[in-house]
């Protein structure tokens, strides 16, 4: 049975939303522990799922331009079996990087990373309306991006 999360597990945890890469030392003692407790609870931590993996953030601006486009997409009424391939096909785009179930009109709702409009046009034609269940799309183009963290809010780590 999984330990509740106490006040050092979560300043851990939140050390590691913002560095990953920091070394078990390091966060203990930016929390305010000793080393071996601060290792012994990280590895519980991932032992119990609550770190699911640590990973690397790239710059996308660093590959050249691009944007997020937010396709909102109606589904007919899919059979178990097509349902689990159009969710398989989903995570074997790589260009769709979130991908969420909808309540109200639209039904699922996919981030794509696009080079250009005229990419996300072809794009659309050739795979998005090609997947099982889709029958309408909806897209909208962001200009900017204001924010954009992974970091979740914790109950207060201080």
């Amino acid at each position: 049975m999984a330990e509740a999360l106490d006040r050092l597990d979560l300043k851990i945890l939140d050390r590691l939303q913002i560095d990953a890469s920091e070394s078990s030392s390091e966060i203990a003692e930016r929390v305010g522990l000793s080393q071996s407790p601060c290792w012994r609870r990280i590895q519980r931590l991932k032992e119990e799922g609550y770190i699911k993996a640590q990973v690397a953030v790239l710059d996308r601006e660093k590959f050249g331009e691009s944007m997020y486009i937010f396709a909102q997409l109606k589904m007919g009424r899919l059979s178990d079996e097509a349902r689990e391939s159009f969710i398989r096909a989903v995570e074997d785009i790589p260009e769709i990087t979130e991908a969420y179930t909808l309540f109200g009109e639209m039904d699922v709702m996919l981030k794509v990373l696009a080079p250009s409009m005229a990419w996300y046009q072809n794009f659309t034609f050739r795979r998005l309306l090609r997947l099982p269940g889709v029958e309408d799309i909806r897209s909208t183009a962001t200009l900017s991006e204001m924010k954009c963290t992974h970091r979740l809010p914790l109950p207060s780590a201080s």
